[in-house]
């Protein structure tokens, strides 16, 4: 061993080979001095070097047979470790120094020369006049090392002495997407700066060179043939150097730039881009930071702790000078009441209304449309004349409107050019971002902030990846398809356009909307989807309190409650789907009617509540009845309109609340759809058999002639079904020689030929059809296709041709809806099937019928503790955005 006194020490920075090896000094204010130290008397196989595109003619070279193994024998017992080592000469020309490097300290220290040398990985060079004791000595540890056949001497040499490099891969996207984010193991060979490092993959060898993703570290750049290194650039190379250069690591590939990929480097303590970060060695950027897979909040957060500090990239940070929001402000919690277009929420919360605006968020926008798209003849509409404006909002009406939602302020807008401050602010419901969301599925893109600019959402990383996806899968905004059209007729207003569809709206009967604006406690604004129109609706039946306005005879006040009233119907109806029947339009073009907000009659309500009075147009109503008994309530309590109303001897009309059953016997004869069928009353049965038993004795005796009769759509005929008699029947349709035919005492319909229907004899129409259409009450189909024909199939094979008790609970647009209960046990079909798991309980909110849903509910609980059918996942119930799971229930 050389002289103790003669050595040096240094720590091993990078291993080039078999046989040599770059020390580097300890750090002192920068990046330390380096050496580069080829092992005296030996010499190791050569590696495979890739052609060299800067020099023409250039060619890879392979691996010598274990070139690769002594190289990796050195790397493991020395990187990163301190040694002692001592230079013997120093080559002239070249300046190469060549000596030993011992590993320990004392006496017992390694010499990694004889290492090396005991496990034929180099070879002993063999030269001079006389050599010297240590080159003897070496020989003689080869020569047993040959003995032996260790490394190189071996008899046979080994698969893997050398490698199969690739240099270049041809297709870095679809390498990227082969590996589907998995961890790989590597060993990073060069650093070439702080956030760009080479590395080979294991075991596949493939040569890769990885570009940190969501990070930058400065770099040396190249200015007028001159290498100009930006702040910091040194010492971040150094922090990456020290920590990664020829360590095992783990590394997942996220995307491309070019021919270069874009990964995270994961070090055994953790991600190397974090710790950059950490230590302001690098800053977070937006376009690489959408690929990142291993949680972009905690490089945001890394970032934010160098920057609070102010260190080195950040000694001269400053925060942008933002409205800053008190801490006990920032979070709130509130019901979202209206959506305005598609970025931006009314949420009333604590009584108070809040606008907040989608932070980061850009919608739909009129710029975006071409000129010759643009409306010319009107003036423009944005909710339906901007593509996927309105599919946007519709989706967040759809998700929020009455909703409970979670708001976190991230930033607040001051107000400029005209625009008046804003709140922006990240919005949850439940665990999901409905800005998020709203990217997920191309109705908004993100705004792309300033790299120093701090006013963004806080989930800014999670709405990039998001916009990514939907660019990719051509969702929304981003689809190649034709942009959707809304073709919407705006009748506001106009006389002459409302009489031409009032006919329509008249004979559509009870027909779906969407409450697009309250103007007063009685009128609102209203979208019919099915006749894709616009209309001024006025309720039908009340007076309501009239809000301040201008008129032609100057300003007027508003009447006492007009305000309340406002509220009232903007908290029930505003962008709500509500029910409507259109009885009549006024002289200026509105329509008046009557509003059913789930199911109830918004007229009766708003009378109820003390709001509004009766109109004695309502005498001839259906609801004059109901609208009495709840203006004699209101009356008597002197509610809100009524406060100074003097109270008269009247005789109050009480409400019932509880549930009355007059159960009628039925035998069930036919399934109808989904969860309707047709059954007769048991008290009617002899009524109809004997019917029956006379028209077929009449036909028999008096049988009519062939082709004497000639069926039209709606008749009433007698037609011979398969088991060849005679029932009465409804001609529905009418096609060459056949006609379609229902059954009007069973339900059941059938193709007949023409020849086996006849006209009903006279005095065989005064018997009503005796196949009563019913629906089961408060229950529904699950959406899921497979699931709702389970429920029904169960649902048949429980009714059909069974007899039954039914009571009726309630009615909609002259529909019966009711409970099936079995003869003699009178168990509840419906209540069965839901605690089966295989139908849903729809909560009906008439007061007689809460002791019966409450009964329902508990045994769809029971269903769903027992995971059973239709929540044998779970509960299927909650929030089913396709981009987040189950897409119906």
């Amino acid at each position: 061993m050389a002289n103790q006194t003669s050595l040096k020490t240094g720590v091993v920075k990078s291993v080039l080979s078999g046989d040599a090896v770059i020390i580097r000094g300890q750090p002192k204010g920068g990046p330390p001095p380096e050496k580069q130290l080829c092992l005296s008397n030996v010499t190791a196989p050569k590696l495979a070097r890739r052609a060299n595109p800067n020099i023409k003619d250039s060619q890879e070279t392979k691996d010598e047979p274990y070139a690769w193994q002594a190289r990796e024998f050195l790397r493991k017992k020395l990187i990163g470790k301190e040694v002692s080592f001592s230079i013997e000469y120093t080559a002239p020309g070249s300046g190469r120094a060549y000596g030993c490097i011992y590993l320990g300290k004392g006496p017992n220290a390694e010499n990694v020369t004889e290492s090396c040398v005991a496990e034929g990985l180099v070879e002993v060079r063999r030269g001079g006049i006389k050599p010297s004791d240590d080159q003897i000595h070496l020989i003689d540890m080869e020569e047993a090392a040959k003995a032996a056949g260790k490394g190189r001497w071996a008899k046979e040499q080994d698969p893997d002495a050398v490698r199969n490099v690739t240099w270049v891969i041809e297709n870095p996207l679809h390498f990227v997407d082969s590996h589907r984010q998995n961890q790989i193991k590597a060993i990073i060979e060069h650093v070439r700066d702080g956030c760009t490092v080479r590395a080979f993959l294991l075991p596949s060898f493939h040569y890769v060179t990885v570009m940190l993703s969501g990070v930058k570290a400065p770099m040396i750049k190249r200015i007028d043939d001159k290498d100009v290194p930006e702040p910091f650039s040194a010492e971040a190379k150094y922090f990456t150097e020290s920590r990664l250069l020829q360590r095992e690591v783990s590394i997942i590939l996220e995307g491309t730039s070019n021919q270069n990929f874009l990964g995270t480097v994961l070090h055994p303590n953790g991600n190397i881009a974090e710790f950059l970060l950490k230590e302001g060695f690098a800053r977070c950027v937006d376009w690489s930071m959408r690929v990142v897979t291993q949680g972009t909040e905690k490089l945001r957060s890394a970032e934010k702790e160098a920057k609070n500090k102010r260190i080195r990239l950040w000694k001269d940070y400053t925060p942008s000078k933002a409205n800053i929001v008190p801490i006990e402000e920032k979070n709130l919690t509130g019901k979202v009441v209206e959506v305005i277009n598609a970025d931006a929420l009314v949420v009333k919360s604590d009584g108070k209304y809040k606008k907040i605006t989608l932070s980061s968020l850009r919608p739909p926008r009129m710029a975006d449309v071409k000129e010759e798209d643009q409306p010319k003849d009107r003036r423009v509409r944005p909710l339906y004349d901007i593509p996927y404006m309105f599919e946007a909002r519709e989706f967040l009406r759809k998700k929020l409107i009455g909703k409970k939602v979670t708001v976190s302020i991230d930033y607040i807008k001051e107000a400029n050019d005209g625009y008046p401050e804003k709140i922006c602010a990240t919005v949850m419901i439940g665990s999901i971002n409905i800005a998020e969301a709203l990217v997920s599925k191309g109705f908004a893109t993100v705004l792309r902030h300033r790299q120093d600019d701090d006013q963004r959402s806080a989930h800014y990383d999670l709405l990039l990846i998001a916009e990514q996806r939907a660019i990719k899968n051509g969702k929304g905004v981003h689809s190649q398809k034709d942009k959707p059209i809304h073709r919407v007729a705006d009748l506001s207003g106009d006389v002459a356009k409302s009489k031409q569809f009032l006919p329509f709206l008249q004979r559509a009967g009870r027909q779906t909307g969407t409450v697009e604006f309250v103007a007063s406690g009685s009128r609102i604004r209203l979208y019919l989807p099915k006749e894709t129109c616009l209309i001024t609706f006025l309720l039908a039946g009340i007076t309501c309190p009239r809000r301040a306005r201008t008129g032609p005879g100057g300003p007027s006040e508003s009447e006492a409650y007009a305000e309340e009233a406002l509220q009232y119907t903007k908290e029930l109806c505003l962008q709500r789907e509500v029910e409507v029947e259109v009885e009549s339009v006024d002289k200026a073009g509105n329509f008046i009617g009557w509003l059913f907000v789930d199911g109830q009659n918004h007229s009766i309500k708003l009378v109820e509540n003390g709001l509004s009075k009766v109109h004695f147009t309502a005498e001839r109503s259906n609801y004059y009845a109901q609208l009495q008994v709840v203006e004699e309530a209101a009356k008597k309590t002197k509610l809100k309109v009524w406060e100074n109303f003097v109270e008269q001897t009247t005789v109050t009309v009480v409400e019932e609340t509880e549930r009355k059953t007059n159960y009628k016997s039925v035998i069930v004869t036919e399934y109808a759809k989904d969860l309707s069928f047709y059954a007769q009353h048991a008290e009617t049965g002899p009524q109809l058999e004997k019917l029956m038993d006379q028209l077929r004795a009449e036909i028999t005796n008096d049988p009519p002639l062939p082709g004497s009769y000639t069926p039209r759509q709606g008749d009433m005929c007698a037609a011979k079904y398969i088991d060849g008699e005679w029932y009465r029947g409804k001609v529905e349709s009418v096609l060459k020689e056949k006609a379609s035919i229902l059954f009007i005492d069973y339900g059941n319909k059938d193709q007949l030929p023409i020849s086996d229907l006849i006209a009903l004899p006279p005095g065989y129409h005064t018997l009503p059809p005796q196949a009563h259409y019913y629906t089961l009450a408060m229950v529904t189909l699950p959406k899921d296709e497979e699931a709702s024909i389970e429920a029904i199939e169960a649902l048949k094979s429980r009714i059909l041709d069974q007899p039954f008790v039914a009571n009726t609970e309630y009615r909609v647009t002259g529909q019966e809806f009711v409970t099936l209960l079995t003869s003699e046990a009178r168990n509840d079909i419906a209540k069965e099937l839901v605690s089966e798991g295989l139908l849903i309980v729809e909560a009906r909110r008439e007061k007689r019928l809460q002791k019966l849903v409450e009964e329902y509910i508990k045994a769809q609980d029971a269903a769903k503790k027992s995971h059973l059918n239709l929540w044998r996942y779970g509960d299927i119930t909650e929030d089913d955005a396709k981009e987040f799971g189950y897409q119906g229930y």
